[in-house]
């Protein structure tokens, strides 16, 4: 099985031809099977957890189906917070001979589990909302057999759209629509929100309850998919073991490698493509009439507000809209005098004849159902001819169906794609989960918070695009159709803060921030239009872009996060063991006013809440457990939260010792431990020794310190060089918490 899955000459049909090169899958393949066969030889009651963290293009179903094949499984349940993946799981079991003899059933294929012969492997897709859903408070009848039948294998796909189970469970009712609604609402934060968030944050550190009470169902073992679960390997969720990466970085580095040692043979990543993200500054009479924030970034959701529906939709904004639209195929330019200045021209997408093949068949990311309505009316409007050519698709709103369904009108309109062009407008549908190979190109119209989202959005067009064999006589040849592909955004301080981010999380063992945005550069490359040239940013000024949009007080409130602080009870389990820790804590300015033995309290009544809880999804409580279930929550978060405090205003103190030392070649951890330690003392009321203990046990979170550290040092020295001060001559390295990185 692994020579065909490393050779790939098993297929029989075209869709697996875009999957990357078997070497990969089948060391993912190994690597879960190992660590399973171990965990089940240490406790053979033991359940263990994997996470695939392998980038949108690795064909992560294909692989997961040879785990299954390898793990001996007759019962695989394939789980998904995002049901458009179904043609995926479908697909690749259904077109391979690997799996001859399998079966794939779920609601949409229809057919009873239950009669397929328990010798024979099965495969059941389902989406996390209806198999897990409820109907008044009990399991969905029709679901009952789920929870009745011994898994081999259970499988979370898009896992990151889960990753916290209090709030998936609030998907149960709910399909894409729901979703859409919870995603805008989290990219319209505000100051509220963000101070709602930062007081629930202590019982968001609490440990995930274990897949036994998450999932009434018994299973050999579990597997996680995902492109983009950062925040899950941020948080220690699974441990390295647990974990097979699989990035961008690592595919175009494997293609760039082969291709440098094997000249004149097939590159196996060829047809993977390179992305590049083009950012626009968008002139100031745009800009001015949707402006937001102390620095007035471009609001893209402000400047594309709609309202109405259907053929009565229409933008808030329209006259600039299309003065928009006029700007990216390059008819209306209020910058052409600084173009006639510079000597150049920045190419617009809609303008460059090199960029215009690979806007054939491009996807437009909007705020919202309106908005999408909006612009598909808007495009069709007389004046538009240049638009005329394209087949607009909206699939966004009900009428463009759920899951699935939004998918076909594209594949329909766009054809084998050599004689068809389109535009589909979407606000999150067909975002994650499909695959689109003739999609070349991106535009992102919308804000996004998070690097998740960006990036899976952004990744739909990364799909490969190639004919192997095209002249039928030569299977060694592969005309690729795709090579390159793009992402076009028109609010650069917040796609470059993304970019940042997402270059940062792909390399969460890489202490200094400019090394892995750098490396990310080396195979995304980043153009920057400012009005009147397109040039390349190197990695510095990436990150001084991405906190191009930060002030001193924004800097300060990194350092009031609750997130530079960990509360949970594993943590405080570590402190009220140590006696030594709990001096230290004891010493902490304020900790003495919260009472004698707070720490004990908050784990005793988490526990009890725990097990209250438990007996209440039995419904086993009494009127007077329900109350004390109640209390008992009510006291112990308003104490977990009383100690977050405290540790925060201890790491409030930070900055003001950082101002005070005037040392900057060595890291914050070797000033604090070799050179003031004395002054350390004076500032935050902790000894050296008591801080390093604290770190140790993970009172506090190092990776946030030295982005703080890092943004810090930077603002600051930036800050003093306007004025024409140079903090120090000749520095060639910035202090972190714990590393040292380049000035």
């Amino acid at each position: 099985m692994l020579t065909e899955l490393r050779t790939g000459q098993a297929f029989t049909g075209t869709h697996h031809e875009t999957f990357p090169p078997r070497d990969e899958q089948a060391a993912a393949v190994e690597q879960t099977y190992a660590y399973f066969q171990s965990r089940w030889a240490e406790d053979a009651k033991a359940v263990p957890r994997f996470l695939w963290n392998a980038k949108m293009r690795f064909g992560k179903t294909f692989t997961s189906y040879q785990l299954a094949k390898k793990l001996a499984a007759k019962r695989v349940l394939v789980v998904t917070f995002k049901p458009a993946v179904e043609d995926a799981w479908r697909t690749d079991l259904e077109n391979h001979v690997d799996f001859d003899g399998w079966q794939y059933l779920s609601r949409n294929t229809g057919g009873d589990p239950r009669a397929v012969p328990k010798d024979a492997p099965l495969v059941y897709f389902g989406s996390f909302q209806d198999l897990l859903g409820k109907e008044g408070g009990a399991i969905k009848a029709r679901n009952e057999w789920i929870h009745e039948i011994n898994w081999d294998l259970v499988v979370f796909d898009e896992y990151h759209f889960g990753a916290w189970r209090e709030s998936a469970k609030e998907l149960f009712e709910g399909e894409e629509e729901a979703i859409a609604r919870e995603e805008a609402a989290l990219t319209a934060r505000t100051e509220k929100l963000i101070e709602r968030i930062n007081e629930k944050a202590a019982d968001l550190q609490q440990p995930l309850e274990p897949e036994t009470d998450f999932l009434p169902i018994t299973t050999r073992a579990y597997l996680y998919l995902s492109g983009t679960p950062f925040r899950q390997i941020r948080t220690g969720e699974f441990i390295e073991e647990q974990i097979f990466n699989w990035t961008y970085t690592d595919e175009q580095r494997a293609k760039q490698d082969f291709g440098a040692a094997n000249p004149g043979k097939r590159n196996p990543y060829a047809a993977l493509p390179m992305v590049s993200l083009f950012t626009y500054q968008m002139p100031d009479e745009l800009t001015a009439i949707a402006s937001q924030g102390e620095f007035d970034e471009f609001d893209l959701n402000e400047f594309f507000a709609a309202s109405g529906a259907g053929i009565l939709a229409t933008f808030k904004h329209k006259d600039d809209v299309q003065k928009w639209l006029n700007i990216i195929r390059g008819s209306y330019n209020p910058q052409t005098v600084d173009q006639l200045k510079s000597g150049t021209k920045a190419p617009f997408p809609y303008e460059n004849a090199r960029l215009l093949p690979y806007l054939n068949h491009a996807f437009w990311f909007l705020p919202n159902v309106a908005a999408c309505q909006a612009m598909a009316n808007l495009l069709e409007e007389k004046q538009n001819v240049f638009w005329h050519e394209y087949k607009v698709i909206v699939a966004a709103g009900t009428a463009a169906g759920m899951g699935l369904a939004a998918l076909d009108p594209v594949r329909k309109a766009i054809g084998g794609g050599h004689d068809s062009k389109s535009i589909t407008l979407s606000c999150g549908k067909l975002t994650t989960g499909v695959t689109v190979p003739q999609w070349s190109s991106i535009l992102m119209l919308r804000n996004l918070q998070s690097p998740e989202t960006y990036f899976q959005a952004a990744f739909r067009v990364q799909s490969p695009w190639s004919i192997k064999n095209p002249e039928g006589d030569d299977p060694n040849v592969e005309q690729i159709l795709k090579p390159v592909c793009f992402v076009f955004d028109f609010a650069p301080t917040r796609a470059l803060r993304q970019l940042s981010e997402y270059g940062a999380n792909l390399s969460p063992g890489e202490p200094n921030p400019e090394s892995a945005v750098h490396d990310l550069l080396s195979y995304l490359p980043v153009l920057a239009h400012d009005g009147a040239v397109l040039r390349q940013l190197d990695a510095g000024e990436v990150l001084d872009y991405a906190m191009a949009g930060t002030t001193g007080t924004l800097l300060a409130r990194k350092w009031e996060s609750a997130m530079l602080v960990n509360v949970d009870n594993e943590t405080l389990r570590r402190v009220l063991d140590n006696p030594e820790a709990m001096a230290a804590v004891e010493r902490i300015e304020g900790w003495r006013a919260l009472g004698d033995n707070v720490i004990e309290t908050i784990i005793n009544k988490s526990e009890n809440v725990k097990e209250l809880k438990k007996k209440a999804k039995d419904g086993e409580l009494s009127k007077a457990e329900k109350k004390e279930l109640s209390d008992e929550e009510k006291e112990y978060k308003s104490k977990r939260k009383l100690v977050q405090e405290k540790l925060i205003k201890f790491a409030t103190r930070i900055p003001a010792f950082m101002y005070l030392t005037d040392f900057r070649e060595n890291t914050l951890q070797d000033v604090i431990t070799k050179l003031e330690p004395e002054l350390f003392l004076t500032v935050t009321g902790l000894t050296v020794e008591d801080f390093h203990l604290l770190v140790r046990l993970k009172v506090f979170n190092t990776e946030r310190m030295n982005a703080a550290v890092f943004a810090f040092r930077r603002y600051e020295n930036a800050s003093l060089a306007y004025t024409g001060i140079d903090s120090h001559e000749g520095l060639t390295q910035i202090g972190g918490y714990d590393t040292v990185v380049a000035a």
